[in-house]
């Protein structure tokens, strides 16, 4: 077993509030306990693929402060390009794997932490094979979709702000007796909305995972007319489809990507001859800033201290989970094979969200 003395931190993929705790953990158990160098590598894999590098070392005393306070990655972080086909500013297509592979031995890396989604894992793990280098994961992602661990880093946080977001949206629904829509994150996983919609009193939840029509939703906010009801709220992941299975998305110059399907519903809603008065918000980005919250921080800080003792046990390709509140590590040969993590139509928080009369779909 070769002995770790150097070890490199990223993050990849999409921000969320807690990746500092995350980052802070690793380096107080990597020093204080192993007595290892940490280099944070700065925006993720292309610290180590573009030359000159971009990494810091970091240090005890860089995380004396506000970091385990502060939402982002004090190392930045992409979440597009594809390191064994990357598109160079000459049009040109490039595998980075030999880039890679030089950089972490310019660095004298042993081995490697990253802090992204079950994918940008996938595509870290296969560079560090190549390169001979030990990896370990860290689950972080406001969807809480990642497969096997209970918690990912970023979601109790984007939870909070999305709960607090229908709190404030209810009292002008109420006051001008409309059905107020709000649109969260959630590509291919509805955990985000679900969890808002119960908490925050929704009256409707739709979610990519359990089917809808729009007939449905109508009738839904029509029997609450005849109860009494002057106002509605509807929670809607952005990933939701039509009816008639089309994605609602805009045109970037990365591509499509999810996003307008609370508007495609509130126009439709305004057609309909109740005078809904529907309106829409979306959170967009707002849902990943922020300060973490208590349950994020906590998450984080025992994550990265336990991907250190597993990289110290020898462990290489391996993600560190939170399960039924402890800390465990997993083959990423695993993760791939129970893939994404979505809400079942039959779970418990599904059962409770239509015992409390919430309309989520057939």
């Amino acid at each position: 077993m070769t002995e770790i003395k150097r070890v490199g931190v990223l993050t990849s993929g999409g921000d969320c509030a807690g990746l500092n705790s995350v980052i802070r953990a690793v380096i107080h158990r990597a020093i204080w306990t192993y007595k290892w160098e940490v280099y944070g590598i700065m925006d993720s894999t292309e610290g180590l693929c573009f030359r000159p590098l971009r990494f810091k070392k970091l240090g005890i005393s860089d995380f004396y402060g506000p970091y385990e306070r502060i939402g982002g990655t004090m190392l930045g972080t992409i979440n597009r390009g594809n390191p064994f086909a990357y598109k160079m500013p000459d049009g040109s297509v490039k595998d980075l794997t030999g880039d890679f592979k030089e950089g972490c031995e310019e660095l004298g890396l042993d081995a490697l932490i990253v802090i992204g989604g079950d994918g940008s894992m996938a595509i870290v793990s296969k560079l560090c094979a190549g390169a001979g280098v030990k990896m370990v994961g860290i689950p972080k992602t406001i969807d809480n979709d990642t497969p096997i661990t209970d918690h990912s880093v970023g979601f109790a946080t984007a939870r909070e702000i999305c709960v607090e977001a229908l709190d404030r949206i209810q009292t002008t629904a109420a006051s001008h007796h409309r059905v107020m829509i709000l649109e969260v994150m959630g590509r291919d996983a509805g955990h985000l909305a679900l969890h808002t919609a119960i908490a925050g009193g929704a009256d409707i939840c739709l979610i990519p995972e359990v089917p809808y029509t729009y007939e449905g939703v109508v009738n839904k906010l029509r029997r609450m007319r005849e109860q009494g009801a002057d106002h509605a709220l509807i929670v809607v992941s952005e990933g939701v489809k039509t009816e008639d299975g089309q994605a609602v998305t805009v045109k970037t110059k990365d591509g499509e990507r999810y996003s307008g399907f609370g508007t495609y519903l509130c126009n439709r809603l305004a057609e309909e001859p109740e005078n809904f008065s529907p309106r829409v918000t979306l959170l967009g980005h707002v849902q990943r800033g922020g300060i973490p919250v208590a349950g994020d921080r906590i998450v984080a800080n025992a994550l990265g201290v336990h991907a250190c003792d597993v990289l110290a046990e020898g462990k290489t390709d391996h993600m560190v989970v939170w399960k039924n509140n402890d800390v465990d590590a997993v083959p990423l040969t695993e993760v791939a094979k129970v893939g994404t993590q979505n809400v079942k139509p039959d779970c418990s928080l599904v059962k409770t969200a239509r015992g409390l009369g919430i309309y989520i779909g057939e």
